[in-house]
């Protein structure tokens, strides 16, 4: 069974992902954080987000993987052999992902090797396209947003708590910003898969949307 959580930044998808891979005995696999990988490692090696040729060949030998276990909703994010966990959250690379997830050969690459992890076994994944492109056929399709407001207080207090000095403005103005650059890219567009199940978690618990999808889950497995 594959389970997708598609929505925007800071709509709460890895955290319901997660927990809903831990209820369904299931993998967890955060494509976002590939993307977060490769934007890190491009920072790291002087490629500007615009340099489509310079970031696929970065890609070349699949040097950006996530490490995720059936069964276990942990996993690390790992560049060139680097485990690049917590800096890939880090507001440089939040600034900059949205552009470099745009290039066409970027995306193909990181949808060959997103379906690759998930050929066997169950999998619970989180991104913005995955089930619009990446797993058209996914059992379970969910589209989890909440209001722009919303989505950048949440940011702000996970940035805060890792000690990350953006304010609540700057949040809420890159919020939007990726907002609009995600749903108007010309590949893979964040967009509402055809048969997804719409949740606003603007006035929802964790709880409340982890125990929505899984009954979706587990309804559809019946």
């Amino acid at each position: 069974m594959i389970v997708v959580i598609d929505g925007p930044g800071g709509a709460g998808k890895s955290t319901v992902a997660r927990r809903v891979a831990a209820a369904l005995d299931a993998g967890y696999l955060d494509t976002g954080a590939m993307y977060r990988g490769l934007t890190h490692l491009a920072l790291e090696r002087g490629v500007p987000p615009d340099d489509g040729a310079g970031l696929e060949a970065l890609l070349v030998g699949d040097p950006v993987a996530i490490d995720p276990r059936p069964g276990d909703a942990s996993d690390r994010v790992l560049a060139a052999g680097e485990d690049v966990t917590q800096e890939i959250r880090h507001p440089r690379v939040s600034a900059a992902v949205s552009a470099v997830s745009a290039h066409a050969g970027v995306r193909e690459r990181m949808v060959e090797a997103q379906r690759r992890m998930a050929a066997e076994g169950d999998w619970v994944a989180d991104g913005r396209d995955l089930g619009s492109v990446v797993w058209p056929d996914a059992d379970v399709k969910v589209f989890l947003t909440a209001d722009a407001e919303v989505r950048a207080r949440r940011r702000h207090q996970e940035l805060r708590a890792r000690g990350l000095p953006d304010t609540m403005e700057q949040v809420l103005a890159d919020v939007r910003r990726r907002d609009h650059l995600d749903s108007t890219r010309a590949v893979g567009p964040l967009r509402v898969a055809e048969g997804a199940c719409v949740i606003d978690s603007s006035d929802l618990g964790i709880d409340e949307v982890v125990a929505a999808v899984v009954a979706l889950a587990r309804g559809r497995s019946s």
